[in-house]
């Protein structure tokens, strides 16, 4: 068994089974890569490829198993790079974070800003995406760190780590009559019209329940992805906003009063997902760090081992 073998594998099934197309990406022919294919087998005695005469179809049961083992293989070996890398250059390299728009938009720029002028020669990437989209992209190696709200849920072969609070707010126009120091009611929420996010952002049915469980039906006339579209039409007089807490800025957004809702709508937790074992170059922890005070270097590799966390006294 080799490295090789293993490669072959994993291209065969990222290019559909069709091995001439995992010969043109490895730079290699393709009957090499079938016998190569054909000796692993013999090697652990099954078969690891459904076929059909000469051609794969697809992966056979203990195929599927293995195909597994082969992933994990090849992170680790990915992993091995990673080290001899950091030693040959500490400060050098690539960090990326998967992250919502607004996590990108509203709570990383003090936090890259300060990472960017201790570490130049990091080369910094930010994804963006769905949540379900930041889970696979740590997942499958493409990030990094992956930061999403409200995902407490385990995830598999992910630790996650809680690093911020937040909570809703109501937005609107200073003269609009709920911008006045009294608790606001539900009630008083449901007399106008509203806008917010769209179904899949996080705590988007939380709002709705909410109106609901009081027999009540929210008027929501206009729903987005961001919170700076949302906050665009408060501006114009169009609704109330419904945004999260960290989309506000009061020096940015001047025209809007904002008024904390957690108690109407509750809070939730942004979090820091990163894939189990990763192997992590000293400034992507001091990024992690950075985000947050509740987060240090030993309680980050305590979890990514699977170890219970020891507090200090």
């Amino acid at each position: 068994m080799n490295l090789h073998q293993l490669r072959f594998i994993r291209e065969a099934v990222r290019q559909n089974f069709n091995l001439t197309e995992a010969a043109k990406a490895l730079y290699t022919s393709q009957p090499g890569i079938s016998k190569a294919i054909i000796e692993l087998e013999d090697e652990l005695g099954v078969e690891i490829f459904r076929r059909h005469g000469k051609r794969i179809r697809g992966l056979t049961e203990p195929g599927e198993v293995i195909l597994k083992s082969v992933g994990i293989i090849m992170q680790e070996i990915e992993s091995l790079k990673q080290i001899a890398r950091e030693f040959t250059a500490q400060d050098v390299g690539s960090l990326t974070v998967a992250t919502s728009y607004s996590e990108a938009r509203y709570s990383l720029p003090k936090t890259v800003a300060q990472f960017m002028q201790k570490f130049p020669k990091v080369r910094l990437s930010l994804l963006q995406g769905t949540r379900q989209e930041l889970i696979e992209y740590v997942q499958q190696g493409k990030a990094d760190i992956a930061m999403v709200m409200d995902q407490g849920k385990e995830v598999e072969n992910v630790v996650s780590m809680s690093f911020s609070q937040w909570e809703y707010y109501l937005i609107v126009p200073h003269d609009h009559p709920l911008a006045q120091p009294k608790p606001i009611t539900v009630e008083e929420v449901a007399d106008y019209p509203l806008i917010t996010y769209e179904h899949g952002f996080p705590g988007r049915e939380r709002i709705e329940d909410v109106f609901l469980q009081r027999g009540m039906k929210p008027d929501i006339r206009v729903t987005a992805l961001t919170s700076d579209v949302i906050k665009a039409y408060v501006e114009l007089g169009m609704g109330v906003g419904i945004i999260v807490s960290l989309a506000y800025d009061s020096e940015r957004d001047k025209n809007l009063h904002a008024i904390p809702a957690g108690h109407l709508f509750g809070t939730g937790r942004s979090r820091l997902l990163v894939r189990k074992n990763a192997y992590l170059r000293n400034y992507a922890y001091t990024f992690m760090e950075m985000l947050s005070p509740l987060l240090s270097r030993k309680m980050i590799e305590q979890m990514l081992a699977g170890e219970a966390l020891v507090h200090e006294a």
